[in-house]
């Protein structure tokens, strides 16, 4: 029980979080408070349940006036909460998960409604996902025999609407309503401190969930009410203040369901027994689901080979199934295996598990064995042209599906700049938003592709900041979504109030973007379940993918390839093309340059990046402009190069330092940036990016890219 004694009532409030290595949210979390807290007399208590992320140190340096315990083990939610709870002084008590963000009313509103409700003894609010979606758990029934068995069987999901079913998570009821409630979310609940005095503080035998449903319990048979509001809203990145295995979490939110109908409600042995086997059911239900996960990329090889085995053998037989019933299983069973075994021996599995070239080494040895497996069953060689048309498809499709899934940007483990990349929208319009904007084009390996900013001000649409359109207002985020594919919307520092930005958020429901929130500190970009660091760097290494003899190799054999058989196909037509179009066909004209050695297809470029690459003057532009381009270059006397000073001194000796590294280049990262003003830092990086990265894979992106953007260009417009 709370000590009874006489407590200071000179504050109104007292914010206790309790942090568990999410450094990053608790201090963003803060930020969030200590704003919603301006006009009320708060105090500010945060116990660290043994981070080991440097949490400490943060909140020692950044907000010296928080009252930090700091455990030397991490005692659970309860027992942390209760060790703050027994110091504070304020009238009221806010219990906050780090990971969440309040609104700028959020603390005034839920102390203005106890003040109109005397007999309200605990208030929750409006709890949102990242994503702007409502999240259940801010409001709840308690877990009766009925409802715990409609909570465990999926009843309650499958009839949401239903007062029968849905008692669990209230979703019969509107969230637009403030009403009584059950219980609310441990992650955001603000109580009376006389209440804490009368029932006492959080059973800390629930180590980690259900303690928020007994405390709710005990009390309403206080005779205290416990209301949701409405009115007022936080966001919750949900499970970043747990981190565990899902495994552990299913298991201790069963089980702390158990102790609560075990110790409140005095439920039959059979209805406990049978909750117990849900536990355990749900478990091995986890097991298998992340066992799944974590071998998934091996089970669609598995799959696909088959695939192409059905396929092979539809073209060879135009049946399928046809192999004697002894044989469906070692036919269906041992080439997959073999080619997942050899994918497996070549590394596929680890963290290169969307290498292209590692999966054509795999496929080609594991058919090797298959052919050879042949000679040596003969009660199993049924065909061996369905073997090699399987295998011609396998060495096309395995790898190949890797390749579509990275250009569209969803392996962040390859580190390449993706054709479809992470295309952003910064809001706001500050010196920090441009500064976060200038960070984020210079992550040159995370495939972020800035394309504009929105103005809070709505004074400055239309107009450009650093290159980059000011493109409207956040009311016009959802149409952004919609029209210029954004998928990520990041909020620079002091942008919005956390109560516009919940707006905006949830205007954008059911559209698929990422929201990020971004600190002072401009240091990381906080959002949906991830930390996002800013601090890019480029620290030189010594070594060089494009020093690599095997890969200098790789790059000239296909240079010498692909320009011998574009000279042979395509250059010869270059006369006929010019006279019937007027341009120029551009990079094919440089293709005996790439043949004889002097240039690449892909490198850094061979002028300025100021200035256009060799042709990118010929996908479109002015008659005009390319005669006085022409003019300059014959003044010049060079091939390539505009007559007068370089654009940048300093883009110039940078192109100078990686020329000796690499052939220049007809396309390239930087060559692919024409649109954008870069400066010889900028220029530098993608240099630097590139020279250490390279590979025929990053090659034929950037290629890919580059002939999409051209075919683009050349669209008409309307």
């Amino acid at each position: 029980m709370p000590s009874r004694r006489t407590h200071n009532r000179s504050l109104d409030l007292s914010v206790i979080i309790v942090n568990y290595n999410v450094q990053e949210f608790l201090q963003n979390a803060l930020m969030s408070l200590q704003k919603a807290s301006r006009g009320l007399r708060a105090e500010f208590f945060v116990v660290d349940n043994a981070s080991s992320d440097g949490s400490v140190e943060m909140i020692r340096k950044k907000f010296p006036g928080v009252q930090l315990i700091v455990s030397r083990q991490n005692e659970g939610f309860a027992k942390a909460n209760n060790i703050a709870l027994r110091r504070a002084r304020g009238e009221y008590v806010l219990l906050v998960n780090p990971d969440t963000v309040v609104q700028e009313d959020t603390l005034r509103a839920m102390k203005d409604f106890f003040q109109t409700h005397r007999d309200a003894g605990m208030v929750g609010c409006r709890i949102l996902n990242p994503d702007g979606t409502f999240q259940l758990a801010c409001r709840r029934g308690f877990p009766t025999p009925w409802v715990a068995f409609t909570k465990i069987m999926g009843l309650s999901a499958m009839f949401p609407a239903s007062k029968f079913f849905g008692r669990y998570n209230l979703t019969f009821k509107s969230p637009d309503e403030t009403y009584e409630v059950d219980a609310i979310s441990g992650s955001c609940m603000m109580l009376r401190r006389k209440v804490y005095e009368e029932v006492g503080g959080l059973d800390e035998d629930f180590f980690m969930y259900g303690e928020d449903l007994d405390w709710c319990y005990r009390i309403q048979r206080a005779g205290w009410k416990i209301f949701y509001l409405h009115a007022t809203s936080i966001i919750h990145y949900k499970g970043e203040s747990t981190r565990r295995s899902s495994i552990d979490e299913v298991k201790m939110f069963y089980e702390a369901m158990r102790l609560f109908v075990e110790k409140h409600l005095g439920a039959s042995r059979t209805f406990l027994w049978l909750l117990k086997l849900s536990i355990g059911v749900t478990s091995l239900g986890a097991v298998l689901a992340a066992q799944l996960k974590l071998h998934r990329i091996a089970l669609i090889d598995f799959l696909l080979v088959n695939a192409t085995l059905l396929v092979a053998e539809f073209i060879r037989r135009n049946a399928i199934f046809q192999y004697p019933p002894y044989a469906l299983p070692i036919v269906y069973v041992v080439p997959a295996m073999t080619v997942v075994l050899a994918l497996s021996l070549a590394g596929v599995y680890t963290y290169r598990r969307m290498s292209v070239s590692r999966s054509i080494v795999g496929v080609s040895v594991a058919y090797l064995i298959i052919s050879t497996l042949t000679a040596f069953f003969k009660d199993y060689a049924f065909s061996r042209i369905i073997v090699a048309i399987s295998g011609l498809l396998s060495i096309v499709i395995v790898p190949g599906w890797r390749f579509v899934w990275r250009l569209t940007g969803r392996s962040e483990a390859s580190h390449r700049i993706s054709l479809l990349g992470r295309r952003a929208v910064v809001v706001g319009t500050s010196k920090e938003a441009i500064e976060l904007a200038r960070r984020l084009r210079q992550r040159t390996g995370r495939g972020y592709e800035v394309v504009g900013f929105v103005d809070t001000t709505r004074k400055l649409v239309g107009e450009v900041r650093e290159s980059l359109p000011v493109l409207g207002t956040p009311d016009m985020i959802p149409r952004f979504a919609r029209q210029l594919k954004i998928s990520d919307v990041i909020f620079s520092p002091n942008a919005l109030s956390y109560t516009d930005m919940l707006q905006v958020i949830s205007q954008s429901t059911g559209h698929p973007v990422s929201f990020y929130l971004v600190p002072d500190t401009l240091d990381v970009m906080i959002g949906k379940t991830t930390i996002d660091t800013l601090d890019d760097l480029p620290l030189i290494e010594l070594t060089y993918n494009i020093q690599k003899g095997s890969h200098r190799l790789a790059k000239r054999l296909f240079d010498v390839a692909a320009s011998l058989l574009i000279l042979i196909t395509a250059y010869p037509l270059l006369y006929f093309f010019r006279a019937a179009t007027g341009r120029s066909s551009g990079w094919i004209e440089f293709c005996p340059r790439v043949f004889a050695g002097h240039m690449s297809f892909v490198g850094p470029p061979e002028r300025p990046a100021r200035q256009s690459p060799p042709w990118r003057a010929r996908l479109g532009e002015p008659k005009a402009r390319r005669a006085e381009d022409e003019m300059g270059r014959r003044r010049d006397g060079k091939r390539g190069e505009r007559a007068g000073p370089p654009a940048s001194n300093d883009g110039q000796s940078s192109l100078e330092m990686f020329a000796k590294l690499m052939k220049p280049g007809v396309m390239g990262l930087v060559q692919l940036q024409t649109d954008r003003n870069l400066s010889a830092g900028e220029i530098e990086q993608y240099n630097l990016y590139y020279a250490r990265n390279q590979s025929l894979m990053l090659d034929l992106e950037i290629i890919l890219k580059t002939l999409v953007r051209r075919r683009n260009r050349l669209k008409p417009t309307v």
